[in-house]
């Protein structure tokens, strides 16, 4: 069993951010064979203000684990859990936030209307300030007018973090969302949304297949083992934020990165 655990950072009613408690994942495949376990108890424990890197093969079950927490899917067994109660109603206060690696822009509307969609989905007044700030956050307060196909791979990735955090999400769920992305747009988007993340604190779950990604940004890296997934290590990452060059070139981060590749390598090595 991985201690996975961790003390929540405060909230009124005193719930961590995200649990996981228990949580088993079966797919159905036909009526003559056995369904497909994707997931195999899975226990952890997210607090408020707490950045979260999942790692793991492909198909170890990373995207299904973000899935449940969207609310997208439901556990065959165990629970879920966000903000103290199921995923739904999170959702219904507009408090999740969700970017994925397809930006999936709206392509006939502006930057702007993009980072702006999440206000009037919710009969919301769209405060213009908000959007224009949330716009400089990203680095592209200057292409508030240019629509999609005008834009780069990066750039509309930018975007869809943006419209993702529009209305201060409670959580933020990112999806492998620079995983289309070339080597050195990814490397620049990780530092940029590093020092988005250092401001704003919105506890946040990524998935991601980049090792050195998951540790430049995050609190702990979970890794987790082939299918069925499971927990095999929980890896703190201490350094002080922002992650700048600096620390990516530093022997601390090689060290952490390195151990992290040598247990996906062989992910049992880890469980304890």
């Amino acid at each position: 069993m991985v201690d996975n655990g961790r003390p929540s950072r405060g909230t009124d009613a005193g719930h961590a951010a995200v649990e996981l408690r228990g949580v088993v994942k079966e797919f159905p495949l036909s009526r003559r064979r056995e369904p497909l376990r994707a997931l195999d108890g899975v226990d952890l424990t997210i607090a408020h203000g707490e950045f979260v890197a999942l790692l793991g093969p492909s198909g170890c079950g990373k995207s299904t684990v973000l899935r449940m927490i969207a609310g997208l899917e439901a556990p065959t067994a165990g629970s879920v859990e966000v903000a103290g109660g199921a995923p739904a109603a999170l959702i219904e206060r507009h408090r999740l936030g969700v970017a994925f690696q397809d930006a999936a822009l709206l392509p006939w509307a502006t930057a702007w209307d993009n980072v702006a969609l999440p206000f009037r989905l919710a009969g919301r007044p769209v405060p213009e300030e908000r959007v224009r700030a949330l716009l400089e956050t990203v680095g592209l307060e200057g292409f508030a007018r240019a629509r999609p196909k005008q834009l780069s791979g990066g750039m509309r990735q930018r975007i869809s973090i943006a419209r993702a955090m529009a209305l201060e999400p409670d959580v933020l769920l990112l999806d492998e969302p620079f995983g289309a992305l070339d080597a050195v747009t990814r490397r620049r988007l990780n530092l940029e949304l590093g020092a988005v993340w250092a401001r704003l604190r919105t506890t946040t779950v990524l998935v991601t297949h980049d090792v050195a990604e998951a540790v430049q940004l995050a609190d702990r890296v979970v890794v987790m083992t082939g299918r069925p997934g499971a927990l095999a290590h929980v890896e703190p990452v201490s350094a002080p934020r922002p992650r700048g060059e600096d620390f990516t070139r530093g022997h601390a981060f090689h060290e952490v990165v390195d151990r992290l590749v040598a247990l996906l390598d062989d992910p049992s090595d880890g469980r304890r």
